[in-house]
């Protein structure tokens, strides 16, 4: 399996997830000049979620979350306000991460909320 369908897999499984806890989902791989939006939502109490998904099946070279540097960070930071921006939002949203495991081909998710903060 290559890198990006591996990513396509647990980006989809993450919108599944979502799904299943009653957020609404606006946007996948949405794309800008300042990168990538794994997934965009809306969670049941109607605040804006910009969620960046990882995938590992190796945690000897550390957890997903370690990989959503401060660079990283900003980039997201930055491509959320574009989006906000040419959606005319205005209104609070949040950046999660989406840790996707591989165990033997099953995929798990924890799912962190305000992952930035």
């Amino acid at each position: 399996m290559t890198t990006k369908s591996a990513g396509n897999r647990g980006e989809a499984e993450v919108a599944g997830y979502l799904r299943r806890r009653g957020y609404a989902l606006l946007a996948n791989q949405w794309r800008c000049r300042f990168g990538e939006i794994d997934l965009i939502a809306r969670d049941t109490e109607g605040l804006l979620c910009f969620v960046e998904v990882k995938l590992r099946s190796n945690l000897q070279v550390g957890l997903p979350r370690e990989y959503v540097t401060v660079a990283k960070q900003a980039r997201l930071r930055s491509a959320a306000a574009l989006y906000m921006s040419v959606k005319d939002l205005d209104e609070p949203a949040r950046f999660d991460v989406a840790e996707v495991y591989d165990e033997n081909g099953a995929l798990r998710v924890e799912y962190l909320e305000n992952a930035f903060e």
